[in-house]
């Protein structure tokens, strides 16, 4: 099952995420220790009706968690812990479960049970853990010395940043479905968590770290 290539008209210009050797947090003063579970929730923890934050994103951690009390996606919760998370937003779960069942889903809580009903919360569990790059708080002022970079994730898989301009600027990270749309940073939810050891950026698809 493919996501259709007339869906690349959802994606949304962004900047690269960073990583790998050359790259290193901002100098500034000592980092703060807000998570990124935290982030997630500050809007409250339920589903609404905005497809642009990440309420899907917020529940499918908890959903693992209840199932998996000793998952690692727990490490998003611990604020102590250096990481960059690339988040997708409600609308790119919601291409996802359109891409594995075939029916385009009108609620955020239709998606989320789609999904585990589809492929299941182990499935759901290493999704998640591929869109975090732990050890490294990777901001955005860095990322465009990134082309090329393959970033290793907590679920042990790699994917890569592909700088496509500098000048708008324009990125996009490939994953390791060969067949899907790879997704674009959002250039307007950068550095999300800014200040904290924990950091995000917004993407407009999910990556996968397999052909899904």
């Amino acid at each position: 099952m493919r996501i259709r290539r007339t869906l690349s008209a959802l994606v949304v210009a962004g900047l690269a995420a960073g990583g790998g050797l050359a790259l290193a947090p901002a100098a500034s003063a000592a980092p703060g220790t807000s998570s990124l579970a935290a982030l997630l929730a500050s809007d409250g923890d339920t589903f609404d009706r905005n497809w642009y934050d990440f309420d899907v994103l917020d529940q499918a951690v908890a959903a693992v968690l209840a199932a998996k009390p000793t998952s690692p996606v727990a490490v998003l919760a611990d604020g102590t812990v250096p990481l960059t998370a690339f988040v997708p937003n409600d609308r790119a779960f919601q291409v996802l479960a359109w891409d594995l069942t075939h029916r385009w889903y009108g609620s955020e809580q239709q998606v989320l049970t789609a999904l585990a009903d589809a492929v299941g919360v182990d499935a759901i569990e290493q999704v998640l853990l591929y869109h975090v790059v732990p050890g490294s708080t990777i901001d955005s002022s860095a990322a465009l010395a990134s082309d090329g970079v393959a970033l290793t994730t907590a679920q042990g898989g790699t994917f890569t940043v592909d700088v496509l301009s500098k000048r708008l600027p324009l990125v996009q990270l490939r994953d390791q479905d060969k067949n899907d749309v790879n997704p674009f940073l959002i250039r307007r939810q950068l550095d999300l968590n800014a200040g904290n050891v924990q950091i995000a950026h917004a993407i407009t698809f999910v990556l996968r770290p397999a052909d899904l």
